[in-house]
């Protein structure tokens, strides 16, 4: 995330949610799909996203100023990089898109959180079906990504049961029981998000060696005899107080010698750095209740409140990193 040095700088930042706007508009409608590969009027291409032909085509030629659509002869057609990862159906199809469109109605009510000191008015992602599948969907665009290099930073050796806590698309115990063929992993999480996960889980092929338990992370049961519990993306949902009791209940599901491997935004002790995690902070506070983003100090204390030891940090490529314990 680029530094504000100049008065240009400051200039672009302010107004950069114009073109956020103006694509997550185009995404919501639907634009990108209907056009496809086709050119079309604004008039056409409205009658088919149901919306006011004029307001289309203003909207039309701002995607043209960003360059994602092109504009011949009254006639508009997507650029590359629409068909590439815009066109719903394609296989760059950015899913994900979907839920960053309610990020912006969250984002849009910051101000009063920062009033209030917590989210104001804000559903939940998965608290409908549609929010559900588009944030579930973002979550596994990113993950499938970044879960086989992450896999690869862990000691697999002793690991024949896995728990995957939160487990959302099961991205990563995917990853998990590609790297370690004869793992066996439990995804865990909510009755209706486990709906999804398991059509993930069912379309790479794998079913038979999932198991799936329903259920609220903060307060029920994980079962028992797990080598490894991740919790990846998850603390930064709970306040300290919620975390604390989680991981405990997290390593109580562990055998002797297992291992609980938490992956976030973990912040450095003025919590400045990461910047991603310093914005996602901010995500934290006008989507969820007490969320945040922690530095290694608060989750190594709740690590070590939780009977774990060797506690240590390990650097990913990306934004996040680990902070791995081990049950005596």
């Amino acid at each position: 995330m680029k530094a504000i040095k100049t008065e240009k700088d400051l200039n672009e930042a302010v107004y950069a949610f114009r073109s956020s706007r103006i694509i997550l508009t185009a995404f919501e409608l639907g634009l990108f799909s209907w056009l496809g590969y086709k050119a079309r009027p604004a008039q056409q291409l409205a009658e088919l996203a149901g919306v006011d032909p004029r307001a289309c085509e203003r909207l039309l030629n701002a995607l043209c100023s960003l360059g994602l659509v092109k504009k011949t002869r009254g006639s508009f057609r997507n650029a590359r990089i629409s068909r590439e990862r815009l066109v719903q159906g394609r296989p760059g199809f950015l899913a994900g898109l979907a839920h960053s469109a309610g990020q912006w109605r969250s984002w849009s009510t910051l101000s009063d959180a920062v009033r209030c000191g917590t989210a104001v008015g804000v559903r939940p992602a998965v608290s409908d079906e549609n929010r559900r599948r588009g944030f579930i969907a973002a979550m596994h665009e990113r993950a499938s990504a970044q879960a086989p290099r992450i896999v690869r930073l862990l000691d697999l050796a002793n690991v024949r049961r896995s728990l995957d806590i939160g487990a959302g698309s099961g991205a990563y115990s995917l990853a998990l029981a590609r790297a370690r063929k004869t793992l066996r992993a439990t995804a865990f999480d909510l009755p209706e998000v486990l709906e999804l996960t398991r059509e993930y889980v069912r379309r790479a092929g794998m079913l038979r060696r999932f198991a799936f338990i329903a259920g609220d992370f903060n307060s029920d049961g994980f079962g028992s005899g797990y080598d490894l519990a991740l919790l990846s993306a998850i603390v930064h949902m709970n306040d300290a107080g919620q975390n604390q009791r989680l991981i405990a209940r997290a390593a109580a599901a562990l055998n002797p010698g297992g291992q609980l491997v938490v992956q976030d935004f973990i912040m450095r002790p003025d919590r400045t750095r990461p910047a991603a995690g310093a914005f996602f902070a901010l995500n934290m506070l006008v989507a969820t209740a007490r969320g945040d983003s922690y530095t290694a100090a608060e989750i190594g204390s709740w690590m070590r409140a939780a009977g774990l030891k060797r506690i240590k940090q390990v650097r990913t490529p990306f934004d996040a990193s680990l902070l791995v314990g081990w049950k005596a």
